[in-house]
């Protein structure tokens, strides 16, 4: 059996970080991208022997993307899964400012569609396309106040996803939507109940499990279904 190959964009630190060495440990050969040198993620490759790539890649630039794209041409993926997002504070949504609300959603919520777009053809068939997304982009469990910009920027995510997996329905790949619960992270903050050395085996265990199984699913990090 051939090694299976995973691209995970937004790799440099927190829940990327920890499911792409928890790939390769899995047997996986993991491409995994970054906006900046250096850091633990190089690190991490230099130990691993080949298994895992770095490749630098700042998500919102349609150029780099491109770019990247063409660096992987011939590559064949059993994996690709959008993991790079932002946060921006609790501001009730009436002081937001415009560029903030912009920033937002362009990282959040048009990124990682183009991400798609431009990457997901390398994808085979019975491969999986993810992106991580959040309960908190779930519009029936909004019922608590706070964090309106990042809910709205995820709940605009998965309306998206959507979208793609309605107009790609016919491609044979797996879609996901992954709820990977509130993780101690430098988003998720230092009070988050879980911690992603926990939770992203957990995740692995998903993405693997649903690999080959047609249509979309919003699931969190059990597997079970996260309501729209």
């Amino acid at each position: 059996m051939s090694e299976r190959q995973a691209l995970i964009i937004g790799a440099s630190r927190g829940l990327g970080l920890v499911l792409a060495n928890e790939l390769v440990r899995r047997g996986w050969h993991v491409i995994a991208t970054t906006r900046q040198e250096g850091g633990e993620l190089r690190e991490n490759a230099d130990a691993w022997d080949g298994r895992l790539e770095v490749e630098s890649l700042e998500m919102t630039s349609p150029e780099q993307l491109a770019a990247l794209r063409e660096r992987l041409s011939g590559r064949r993926l059993d994996l690709l899964l959008v993991n790079a997002a932002i946060d921006r504070g609790d501001l009730p949504i009436g002081e937001v400012p415009t560029d903030m609300f912009v920033e937002v959603m362009v990282t959040n919520a048009l990124s990682p569609l183009r991400v798609l777009e431009a990457l997901g053809e390398l994808v085979v068939p019975g491969g999986t396309v993810a992106v991580m997304s959040s309960e908190q982009g779930s519009v029936s469990r909004n019922t608590e106040p706070g964090y309106e910009l990042y809910k709205a920027s995820k709940a605009a995510l998965n309306q998206l996803v959507r979208s793609y997996a309605t107009r790609n329905a016919d491609d044979g790949r797996t879609k996901l939507l992954i709820d990977p619960g509130h993780n101690r992270t430098r988003l998720g903050g230092p009070d988050a109940p879980l911690i992603p050395q926990e939770s992203i085996p957990a995740v692995a265990d998903v993405l693997e499990s649903q690999a080959g199984v047609p249509g979309l699913r919003f699931l969190d990090r059990d597997g079970e279904t996260v309501p729209w």
